[in-house]
């Protein structure tokens, strides 16, 4: 694990920034007494749309329990650095927080729709944006692809297809956040520059 994170160093820093801010998140709820992932800046629709925008970013950085963070630190450290080695750092940062961002946005675009407003934390939308943005730049070099590559397409489609399904059945999951971040990350796959031919 330490060698491949040591090829991903912005993998390495949203993990550990994630793991800092949940520590952060139960110290000072030990402290304090009472659930504060709202002041921290969980996002939903009222606040935001109050002005405090803010909270599509930060709500990326927090998660309600250890195991959210466990599943959503695993699927950072996978999907991240094969991004980042793939990409570089630069385009792992804009894909991540572009997903991100989206996925926040959708989830309060839902809240306004369906009239049940909630906090939402994760970096689940961010990680849908990985996972979009994976499925769709394989799809556009599958003609290249070696059987391991295909394996991985593959493996891509079905488990975004069995996490948005499952959302679809579990209330507390933000499905909203997970489309909006898939969407976006398909949709910088879809555009993003093909790799280049090797001479």
């Amino acid at each position: 694990m330490s060698g491949l994170l040591a090829r991903a160093p912005l993998t390495r820093t949203l993990l550990i920034a994630i793991a800092a801010v949940f520590v952060a998140d139960m110290a000072s709820r030990l402290l304090l007494e009472r659930a504060i992932l709202v002041e921290y800046g969980a996002s939903w629709a009222a606040p935001v749309l109050a002005g405090q925008v803010w909270r599509l970013a930060t709500a990326m950085f927090l998660h309600a329990g250890v195991l959210h963070l466990l599943v959503n630190g695993w699927a950072l450290y996978q999907l991240g650095a094969l991004v980042e080695i793939l990409l570089g750092s630069a385009r792992l940062a804009a894909i991540y927080f572009v997903g991100g961002l989206a996925g926040s946005l959708a989830s309060v675009a839902w809240d306004l729709v369906s009239g049940n407003a909630v906090p939402s934390v994760g970096a689940s939308g961010a990680i849908f944006g990985l996972l979009g943005f994976l499925i769709a730049f394989l799809l556009r070099h599958r003609d290249r692809l070696r059987p391991e590559a295909r394996s991985l397409l593959l493996q891509l489609v079905f488990w975004a297809g069995i996490n948005i399904v499952f959302g679809f059945t579990v209330d507390m999951i933000d499905n909203a956040a997970h489309l909006g971040g898939l969407a976006a990350g398909l949709a910088i796959g879809a555009a993003i520059r093909p790799l280049q031919q090797r001479s």
